[in-house]
Formats: structure tokens, sequence, C-alpha cells
């Protein structure tokens, strides 16, 4: 299934979310909605919030709060793209140019910290705690794993266990607060909390080594970023650490200092990635945390909202964009 069909339950809370972000997009300072509709604009999968919507429905929630909570979950992630734009001096995101690259970095910076703002004064709309506890929490989580992703770069001897513990960080937590939340809005048990979080944990983790996988295989149409953005960066994703483990001499000399200095031939280390199992190595440990967010839904009910989280498991390992 692609993503329009796996959405298609909740077809009609994601349009009533984008009426949400556009609302509370609105700022009588005109940049703002600028940049703000430049990249909300500029589309995206919108996962995030419909992870908030499918995990309310599937534990039956009937209001209308979760499209608040969605729209949330969006300007927190969409805030964080922004800054990790400028840190990552990026200039394309989505097929199109940064915001960053079209507005600058001082603008792009202080929108992001609109939307943090935005998102916080929305939590308050909610009137839950437990959810602002939850995304509070959240957002503390991700900006640590920046932090720990800026440890690492140009770092060669980054093991498995220190990447992973940034993609929980910097990425997943984000899924998992997604999930969790959705399902607090619904007033879940404890258990089946416990069990979206790990949902959103686990799918969100596969999502990103799939990110890293696409890196190396796909083409700047078709992934909307530069390809090998990450390796220029000095950034040691999966497949590079895993060339690193079971390459020859030569090839883990040059994922060296490709990762050194980011300066590399990238075709010769798309070469080594690929005469070593490291892209079939990071998608079987994507496809066993997807694994493990299967399992995670035998507390969901039955569902036509719980079929399609089932579903975006299978999406998240096999798209290929």
């Amino acid at each position: 299934m692609n993503l329009p069909e796996i959405i298609r339950p909740i077809t009609d809370d994601m349009r009533a979310v984008d009426g949400v972000i556009r609302k509370k997009l609105d700022s009588d300072v005109v940049l703002i909605r600028t940049i703000g509709e430049y990249i909300i604009g500029a589309g995206g999968k919108r996962m995030r919030p419909a992870l908030v919507l499918m995990a309310a429905r599937a534990f039956g929630y009937q209001g209308q709060a979760h499209h608040t909570l969605a729209a949330v979950v969006e300007f927190i992630h969409t805030s964080t793209l922004l800054h990790d734009d400028v840190v990552d001096e990026s200039d394309m995101r989505r097929g199109r140019d940064t915001a960053n690259a079209v507005f600058g970095n001082a603008a792009s910076v202080l929108v992001g910290d609109y939307l943090y703002s935005r998102s916080f004064e929305m939590m308050v709309e909610l009137d839950s705690m437990r959810i602002m506890q939850v995304l509070s929490a959240a957002t503390t989580v991700i900006a640590e794993g920046e932090v720990l992703q800026l440890l690492n770069v140009h770092d060669p001897d980054v093991s498995v266990e220190r990447y992973l513990q940034v993609i929980r960080y910097k990425t997943a937590k984000l899924f998992e607060a997604a999930m969790q939340t959705g399902a607090l809005l619904a007033g879940v048990t404890p258990e089946q909390e416990s069990a979206a979080a790990d949902y959103g944990r686990y799918v969100g983790t596969a999502f990103q080594l799939i990110d890293d996988v696409l890196d190396y295989t796909g083409d700047v149409e078709s992934l909307g970023k530069n390809v090998g953005d990450d390796l220029r960066e000095g950034k040691p994703t999966l497949p590079l650490i895993r060339v690193m483990q079971v390459g020859t001499p030569e090839q883990r000399s040059l994922i060296h200092k490709a990762i050194e200095t980011g300066e590399a031939d990238f075709a010769e280390v798309a070469r080594a990635i690929n005469d070593t199992d490291a892209l079939q190595y990071t998608r079987q440990v994507a496809r066993e945390e997807a694994e493990r967010a299967r399992a995670a839904l035998q507390a969901f009910p039955d569902s036509e909202c719980r079929e399609s989280l089932l579903a975006f498991c299978t999406f998240a390992t096999e798209r290929d964009r």
C-alpha cells in the first residue's frame, strides 16, 4: 500500500488538520506567515500528524481535539526541520530550496522558535497536563538528539549503539510522542499507552534507517534532497558504520576518510557500500524494528486504523522515497 491508501481512513481528519495549521500560522508579522507557509506548503508525508490521528481513532476517539494535537506535532516537526537545515547548511528539502537558502539563517531559526512557541500555546488549549508532559519531554529529548548527532559528526569510530541512540532521540521520539498523545486523548489504559509509545518509537526508528539507505540508492528528484548529504556533512550513518565493520582494509580506509573529512568521492563510497552488505544490513535492522512495532499493535482493538498502522510498518521499510 502507498501512503495515501494507508491514511485513507483519516482523510477528512487530515484536511481538518491542514485547516488548523493554516489558522495557527496566522501572524501580524508577515515574514512569519511567509516562511511558515513556504515550509508547510512544501508538502511532505505528514506522517507524524497522521499517527496522532490514527492512534486516537484506533482507540475510539470521537472528538475534535486530535486535530489540534496533530497540528502541534507537525509544528514541532517543522521547527526542527528549520533548525536542522541551518545547522547542516542544507540547501534542498522536499525537492526545493530550504527556507534558510531562500530567507537566510536568522529568519529560519527565529521562525522555528516561533513554531515551537506556538505549539506550546496550542498544547494549553488541549487542557491535558499528561499530554503536555509527554510533548514537552519529547522536545527536550529531540534537542538532546541534535546535540548527540553533532558530537558524532566527523567521528569514524561511532558505534551502532551510539548511532541508534541518536535516531531514537532525534527522529523516533516525535513518532513515539505522536502515537502516545493520540492514544492519551482517547483515554486508554496505561498498558495501551505504553504500547502506542512503543509502536511510534520502533516505526520511527525503522523509518529513519530507511532514510539512511535511500541516501545511497535514490536520486535527487525522488528523494527531494541532495543524495549523499549525510556523507558530505560527515554524519556516520548505519550503512557507513557497517562498511567500517565488514569492509576490506581499503574500503574501511575510504569510509574513515569520508566521515572524517566529508570530502571523499561519492561514487567510490557508494561502490563500497554496494559491494558489502551495508544496505541489506541496514534494511534488516529496519525490518526488525518494524516487527517490534507490529507486535506493539497487539494491544490495540481491531479497527480500520489499526490495519493502517500495520500497513505503515511495511511502508516504512519498503518505500523508495
